[in-house]
């Protein structure tokens, strides 16, 4: 414990140290160096390598932090850099979210390997001196400058690849849950439109109802004042009367 406390003191007083000795110069160059940062890559902006732990994560975020703090950092763009700081490391320290950072990083370690490899077939003089270094000569080309620059590349368009896919994907989503909604609205304005008619013809029930009866009685209602047109005779030999002749002209 005691230890741990005295390690912690040493580091803040070389981190004193070193910000006593980072001029305005320093400060504007990693303001500028954070904000050209490829956004898709935390372990860019924090400017670690991919196998940090998260106690140093913390200590790089801390370090940095503090280097292009708003209130120690003149740049106007200080505090834009102080909070995609902030940002990285809350991304880095999340389990899932480095997971699927370093799951694109491993992936883009085997593709670079697969491609030198083959490279190595042809060129028999570097084959021949991976095999007598066994292995040696692939582990330093790992570890070497052009092989990490190389993954930091591969590892920015295998982050661009998966956001690509994953806006797609969303796209869709919501297109499918535009139509879906659409679907629903059109739905509930149609039972709205039959509801609507199935009250107005409840509301005429009665209407009908008693014009029914009086069809059933006979036709049509005479209403009071009107004068019911007189019923044309036939001949019928069963009938006593005469049908008065009709006059034509």
């Amino acid at each position: 414990m005691g230890e741990t406390s005295n390690s912690s003191v040493d580091d803040d007083l070389l981190l004193k140290a070193f910000f006593a000795e980072v001029g305005e110069v320093e400060r504007d160059n990693e303001v500028a160096r954070i904000l050209s940062c490829f956004k898709l890559n935390p372990f860019e902006y924090l400017n670690i390598p991919f196998d940090s732990t998260p106690e140093e994560i913390k200590k790089q975020y801390r370090k940095l932090s503090l280097m292009v703090h708003p209130d120690k950092c003149k740049h106007p763009q200080a505090k834009e850099a102080f909070g995609a700081l902030a940002k990285a490391q809350q991304l880095l320290l999340d389990s899932q979210e480095r997971e699927y950072i370093l799951i694109q990083v491993t992936s883009a370690k085997e593709e670079l390997k697969s491609k030198r490899k083959k490279q190595l077939k042809k060129d028999n003089a570097s084959k021949l001196k991976s095999m007598v270094d066994e292995g040696k000569y692939e582990q330093e080309y790992l570890k070497s400058e052009e092989f990490q620059n190389q993954l930091k590349l591969k590892v920015r368009e295998l982050l661009t690849d998966q956001e690509w896919r994953r806006r797609k994907m969303q796209m869709r989503i919501s297109e499918e849950e535009g139509r879906l909604k659409k679907d629903e609205e059109e739905t509930k304005e149609m039972w709205k439109r039959k509801r609507e008619h199935e009250e107005q013809w409840e509301g005429t029930r009665e209407n009908r109802v008693s014009s029914w009866r009086d069809f059933m009685k006979g036709g049509k209602k005479v209403k009071k004042g009107e004068i019911r047109p007189p019923k044309l005779k036939t001949e019928d030999p069963n009938k006593t009367y005469v049908q008065r002749p009709v006059k034509r002209g």
